[in-house]
């Protein structure tokens, strides 16, 4: 890729994307999963991968699982329904995360669920579910697991094989810091099957994985269509990039923003983490709440100290109470973060508190430090 000036990239005429590029890409995301099972990358946002994989595997009449501790899980919930399956929402406070033996009782309780769909880390809700332990009793049943693990990729441990997960769907444009246009999701034998004996799981359709199947079995010898080419070379590169800092790196770096976060919003005036206990919080976003004040006005002063900061307003019922941070991908640098409680610190103030805000930027670079040893 050329440069024109000095500054801008040259994103036009480049050569075509072959066959084998785009299939060494996949491996690549594969690598990142820690699966060997077929992964096929998406040429669209996650949402794509993500409805294609519920459609292909939900049956109509069969009973799934939708765990829900977030906005993601209630839209789960939606594509479920109208593809004619039995639903069971499991649901948990936004405030934590579910618990393995909650999913063990609903599966007692439905013995005839067929899949299980779960969200690892809700971004919006600043949560994270134990997968792994999700996963056995999953298993243990004999059910289908799909996981959405679009903001825990690249920021928290991702064992695709090991825990059992059939269809694990990620996004670049979180921890690893790429492209929101290009998704991928990995997919089991048993997840295959399931998929084939569905006779309603989407055919000739840009939301037929099967179609993929095709390619996969063809040898990935021929594309079955012109691939998006910048985000494909973008989600290459950023993988590429979390391969050279180290997977592990990259994880305890999220570890350490969400710990530094969350040590210094215990520090500022009126602010306090909205998910209750650390071992719930995602590594890739804090959801803060700002008692006795908007929260969108807190976000709005934050953003006027300093506005490169990663700090907006949650949508919904919660926007008045309830604000988030992001820390993924670049964001979750120690100085990126510490700019970002300085902006914190200057709109309580700004929201009347006597809050000089040292004790937050002390709080969090301590907890930045005991997070990277």
């Amino acid at each position: 890729m050329t440069v024109q000036d000095g500054t801008t990239p040259e994103l036009l005429d480049l050569p075509p994307l072959g066959a084998g590029h785009f299939a060494r890409i996949a491996d690549k995301v594969a690598a990142l999963l820690r699966t060997r099972a077929d992964v096929v990358v998406m040429q669209g946002e996650a949402l794509l991968p993500l409805e294609a994989a519920i459609r292909g595997a939900a049956h109509e009449g069969a009973t799934a699982l939708n765990v829900v501790t977030g906005p993601y899980g209630e839209t789960f919930s939606g594509w479920l329904r109208s593809g004619g399956s039995r639903v069971v929402d499991l649901q948990a406070e936004f405030t934590g995360a579910m618990t393995a033996e909650r999913v063990a009782e609903a599966l007692r309780a439905h013995p005839s669920t067929e899949l299980v769909c779960l969200v690892h880390a809700e971004a919006a809700t600043g949560n994270t579910n134990p997968v792994a332990e999700i996963g056995e009793v999953v298993r243990e049943h004999g059910a289908l697991l799909m996981v959405d693990a679009v903001a825990s990729v690249g920021a928290e441990p991702l064992l695709t094989d090991e825990w059992g997960v059939d269809l694990c769907v990620v996004g670049g444009q979180k921890a690893l810091a790429g492209p929101a246009g290009v998704s991928a999701v990995s997919v089991s034998e048993r997840a295959w099957e399931r998929i084939a004996a569905n006779p309603r799981a989407p055919r000739g359709s840009y939301l037929s994985l099967l179609d993929w199947k095709r390619w996969l079995d063809g040898g990935r010898s021929a594309l079955p269509h012109a691939p998006a080419q910048l985000e494909m070379l973008a989600l290459e590169q950023a993988v590429d990039r979390v391969e050279r800092e180290g997977l592990d790196a990259a994880q305890r770096r999220h570890r350490a923003a969400s710990a530094a976060v969350r040590a210094a919003v215990r520090e500022l005036a009126g602010l306090s983490p909205y998910v209750v206990r650390d071992a719930d919080a995602a590594p890739v976003a804090t959801t803060v709440r700002t008692a006795g004040t908007d929260a969108r006005e807190v976000a709005a002063a934050a953003l006027a100290a300093d506005g490169s900061v990663p700090v907006q307003a949650t949508a919904g019922d919660l926007a008045p109470e309830v604000l988030r941070i992001n820390h993924y991908g670049r964001a979750a640098e120690r100085d990126r973060v510490l700019a970002t409680v300085r902006a914190l610190a200057t709109a309580v103030r700004a929201s009347g508190r006597a809050d000089d805000g040292a004790g937050a930027v002390q709080a969090a670079e301590s907890a930045w430090s005991a997070a990277v040893r």
